[in-house]
């Protein structure tokens, strides 16, 4: 039976139910209610603009959007986005999912916490971004009905996320610094972790190999 929550239908399908199945067995309870208002905050939004995304597309990036941050996804090398954008494709892939269609879910979430670029991109992609955007920084709350808001918090509750959050950010950088270069990653360890020293885009210019 089809779920719906706040007006938004959550696709009733075997590749949406897969998707849910794999991320409550990596995430906790934290990671799992914000996925999923993720997906209903950014299908909300694209209501909103007038876009009308894959669900099932929007789904699957919403819910592996921060698998790069679990234990069992992530990799010592690599941005936390890219390990969930490159989790969700091999999913993607492995379900017979085209490779156009793949990889809009790859952007969304690789793109998730870069602001300014994936609004422009296809609605499967910006509306991820458009959904964590919502959730975590609070950018579009006011423009969405507060009875909508209401029943997505009430499905999906956020008790102290803010700090929640931020301390799962942590968890999941803490470990590779250097992968935060030039993103918002760098400024949770610039609070956090008092061993951090942050990487300057103006040095790495002026003290390179070139000799002008």
């Amino acid at each position: 039976m089809t779920e719906t929550i706040a007006g938004v239908s959550i696709p009733d399908t075997h590749l949406v139910r897969e998707a849910t199945e794999l991320v409550r067995a990596v995430t906790d309870e934290l990671l799992y209610h914000h996925s999923r208002r993720v997906f209903l905050f950014g299908a909300l939004q694209g209501q909103r603009r007038g876009l009308s995304p894959d669900l099932e597309l929007l789904y699957v990036g919403a819910m592996f959007h921060d698998l790069g941050l679990t234990e069992k996804y992530a990799s010592t090398d690599l941005r936390f986005e890219v390990d969930g954008a490159n989790t969700a494709a091999r999913f993607l892939t492995e379900h017979g999912v085209p490779a156009d269609a793949a990889r809009k879910v790859w952007l969304g979430i690789a793109l998730h916490t870069t602001p300014g670029v994936p609004e422009f991109l296809e609605p499967e992609t910006a509306l991820v971004s458009a959904g964590v955007e919502t959730d975590v920084l609070g950018i579009g709350y006011r423009d969405l009905d507060p009875g909508l808001v209401a029943e997505v918090t009430a499905a999906h509750p956020r008790p102290e996320f803010k700090k929640q959050i931020l301390a799962a950010f942590t968890r999941g950088v803490i470990n590779r610094p250097r992968t935060t270069f030039g993103t918002v990653n760098a400024d949770v360890l610039a609070h956090f972790d008092p061993s951090f020293v942050r990487e300057d885009f103006v040095d790495t210019i002026l003290r390179n190999e070139w000799p002008e």
